[in-house]
């Protein structure tokens, strides 16, 4: 039986959380407010995040990430992006020395534009081997329902990746093993953008022509991006490419697509966080990641558009014409 340590509480670290349990490992989790952990252990509920879902009494809840951490052999890390680096180099002497780490985010680094998996790597000092991305449609309150879902382990240890593949292996959850952590990392990252960008149009009244348009065409800036950063171009045809990037832009679950419709309803950026309530990850990342596509020569015009929107260079009105507003090109071209 293998002792998992996740960090940390929120839907999709308590989600993890649920699916390692039933797959019959030793689960800790650690939350950073007491009543969390108080309710996660004695009602086998996360009322803030997961609230009517029933936890499994195998999962123990800490605020002590000394107590999470101690003697796991895996640590699954849930926290948003731009605090990643600030919390695991604050923890980085409690994790094992032969633990793997497995990134749950999916975002880039603003100030440095990294990936998560390269934070990680920086911040607890560990070689890339050691660690891996989970990422795919992976949407937690259908997960957390325990409705049946795939994703994608990648690791450049391809032995960890299967390793990992068996750790979290359940009826509902199945998980595919890939090497590529580049492309999986950047499909699940820039989906976040589209998904604004799909959610504004949405809340501006756009139809379904449009939003098909939006979705394809953001694929294609994903995977020139992708590729231009060494990504195998074939991730993004798979499910931590388009499979989440149709999940997260189609269901009204997606945080990033409910930012995008209260912005395309007349909210203002602050008014969608406080609407939505949770880390729209798209939000905080979009500059950075169309700072590393312009570092790259790539063209991508829908994260321009949503980065527009969010530094309120663009109004929405101004938004929903350029979206669609594109000199015309072959439909495959290189940037």
């Amino acid at each position: 039986m293998n002792k998992v340590a996740v960090l940390s509480a929120g839907s999709w670290g308590t989600t993890m959380a649920m699916v390692l349990a039933d797959a019959g490992n030793t689960v800790t989790l650690h939350a950073r407010r007491s009543e969390i952990a108080d309710a996660i252990n004695t009602r086998h509920e996360n009322p803030a995040y997961l609230p009517g879902i029933t936890l499994p009494a195998a999962i123990r809840a800490t605020t002590d990430p000394a107590d999470a951490l101690n003697g796991a052999q895996h640590v699954i890390v849930s926290i948003p992006a731009q605090t990643l680096r600030t919390n695991l180099t604050a923890w980085a002497p409690l994790i094992p020395a032969d633990a793997v780490v497995v990134s749950l985010m999916k975002g880039i680094e603003t100030h440095t534009g990294l990936r998560m998996s390269q934070v990680i790597v920086e911040a607890v000092g560990i070689p890339a081997e050691r660690v891996a991305v989970l990422s795919g449609p992976n949407l937690a309150r259908e997960i957390a329902a325990r409705q049946p879902a795939a994703s994608v382990i990648a690791c450049p240890d391809e032995t960890a990746a299967k390793t990992l593949q068996a750790v979290c292996l359940t009826p509902y959850f199945r998980p595919y093993t890939d090497t590529d952590v580049i492309g999986c990392e950047l499909g699940g990252t820039v989906k976040n953008v589209i998904a604004l960008a799909v959610g504004l149009a949405t809340g501006l009244g756009l139809g379904d022509n449009a939003r098909a348009v939006l979705i394809t065409r953001g694929l294609a800036e994903t995977a020139r991006l992708g590729t231009a950063l060494g990504a195998e171009p074939l991730t993004f045809a798979g499910l931590s490419g388009v499979g989440d990037l149709q999940a997260t832009c189609s269901s009204p679950l997606s945080r990033n697509r409910t930012f995008g419709e209260h912005l395309g309803r007349g909210l203002t950026v602050a008014e969608a966080t406080t609407a939505t309530g949770q880390t729209a990850e798209g939000v905080k990342s979009s500059q950075a990641i169309l700072d590393l596509a312009r570092a790259h020569g790539v063209e991508m015009p829908i994260t321009e558009v949503v980065v527009g929107v969010i530094n309120d260079q663009l109004t929405v009105q101004d938004a929903a014409s350029r979206l669609l507003a594109r000199a015309p090109k072959p439909e495959r071209y290189q940037s």
